[in-house]
């Protein structure tokens, strides 16, 4: 579909995107394919400059190789779409922005992120760097967002009825993923697009920086990143992984197959690189209580989406298996957590101490205030939620933490209603969520 003003989809970051054009002299939009850079960019420039289009065999490209000036050539803001494809855009980019001494100048945009040792200048200063992710359910229209993050910091909170919604729907989405071109499609097409997707991406994988790399092992180690899903699994249990699940006993296999924890961490690395992971960071507590934390990332993949396909599993699979779908509805929820506590400029972290005590997700404010969630599927387990939430947080209490949350919050998948509980806890739909 061609892009127009008309048919975009507004996205939460457009009114931060706005101040980085003003802060800086240029912006990097980066990001996964396919989570809506181009249109998300093109939506804030008076040209572009599209180095990855395929007309006459790339001929932007080509043009581009001969004479770098050109890419640059147009109204602006002026955006240069794939930056990466050519590394010494940066530094061009930087000394343009050098001559021209003024703000909002070039918009470049990038679904990896090249060799460092092709670049001289780290632009800071003159690039200003923007992450976008796939949409959340509030920007695709599958979330109402009557119930406001920032309110709930606020204290701005009101009882509300949210409506009805099935299983199946709720599923649905998770699998549909918050990719763009995806939105009004079928589940069936979705869910096949994805899996498109995922072979897409292992094939970028396979050929990052113009090394090449073992496809099957790097699609192995991608399924076991899905497997952990939403768990702080480190590179080495996720080598144990692939050996034990792939292993069909055979002495040849075993050879073949070998992968050693440096590779893991390499095949890791490139997946970051493309974008395809998130880690969210264990939340530091007051470094002079008793309290020992854990230190590990909970690790996702950047959508759910990508962990579903790559297992090869569908609607009526994870209809069957709730708890496995479980982990795929919490990832989906710390998605849009994270995009909605980044709006206000704040980090999504997950809480686990050395005695297995844990929070789903910790959403931080750069003033320091923060509150605690904890994701669950459906209403049964509520109540099993809100005793956890009290139980950390009493037991911060009688360690001597001097920063209590400023709320707790349970997002639950088959609410009908966001409510505050008698003990001070929220209880919100995710379907209700938002900004």
């Amino acid at each position: 579909m061609k892009f127009s003003r008309e048919n975009y989809l507004k996205r939460i970051m457009d009114d931060e995107f706005k101040t980085y054009l003003e802060a800086f002299g240029a912006v990097c939009v980066e990001g996964p394919k396919g989570c809506g850079k181009t249109w998300f960019s093109l939506n804030n420039s008076k040209s572009a400059f599209m180095l990855a289009d395929p007309k006459n065999n790339f001929m932007n490209r080509r043009l581009a190789e001969v004479d770098i000036n050109i890419i640059f050539e147009g109204e602006r803001p002026h955006l240069i779409d794939e930056w990466q494809d050519i590394p010494e855009i940066w530094d061009a980019t930087k000394s343009m922005v050098d001559d021209s001494d003024g703000s909002g100048q070039f918009i470049l945009t990038g679904s990896s992120t090249p060799n460092i040792k092709g670049i001289r200048h780290s632009g800071a200063g003159r690039i200003g760097v923007l992450k976008l992710r796939t949409m959340s359910l509030y920007e695709s229209g599958d979330s109402s967002g009557k119930i406001s993050l920032k309110g709930m910091f606020d204290d701005e909170f009101d009882t509300t009825m949210t409506g009805e919604i099935s299983l199946k729907k709720l599923i649905e989405l998770t699998v549909r993923g918050g990719w763009p071109q995806l939105i009004d499609k079928p589940i069936e097409a979705s869910a096949l697009a994805v899996r498109g997707y995922v072979d897409r991406m292992i094939d970028d994988a396979a050929r990052l920086d113009d090394i090449t790399r073992d496809r099957n092992k790097l699609l192995m180690a991608f399924r076991s990143l899905s497997r952990h899903e939403s768990t702080l699994a480190h590179a080495s249990k996720i080598t144990v992984d692939i050996l034990d699940s792939e292993n069909d006993g055979s002495t040849e296999f075993n050879k073949s197959l070998s992968i050693t924890d440096k590779t893991m961490r390499e095949y890791v690395d490139v997946f970051n690189r493309l974008f395809l992971i998130e880690n969210q960071f264990a939340f530091s507590l007051n470094p002079k209580s008793g309290l020992r934390v854990g230190k590990m990332p909970k690790r996702h993949l950047t959508d759910p989406s990508l962990a579903i396909a790559a297992l090869g599993l569908n609607v009526d699979m994870l209809y069957s298996d709730l708890k496995l779908y479980g982990l795929y509805f919490e990832a989906m929820c710390e998605r849009d957590l994270s995009i909605y506590i980044e709006s206000i400029g704040g980090k999504l972290f997950h809480y686990r101490d050395h005695n297995n005590r844990e929070v789903d997700a910790v959403a931080e404010l750069p003033d320091g205030r923060y509150a605690l969630f904890e994701i669950k599927l459906g209403t049964r387990e509520i109540e099993s939620a809100a005793e956890n939430l009290i139980k950390i947080r009493d037991i911060w209490k009688s360690k001597g933490i001097d920063r209590m949350p400023e709320f707790m919050c349970i997002i639950c998948g088959m609410s009908n209603a966001a409510y505050r509980r008698s003990d001070g806890i929220f209880v919100v739909p995710i379907t209700a969520l938002g900004p």
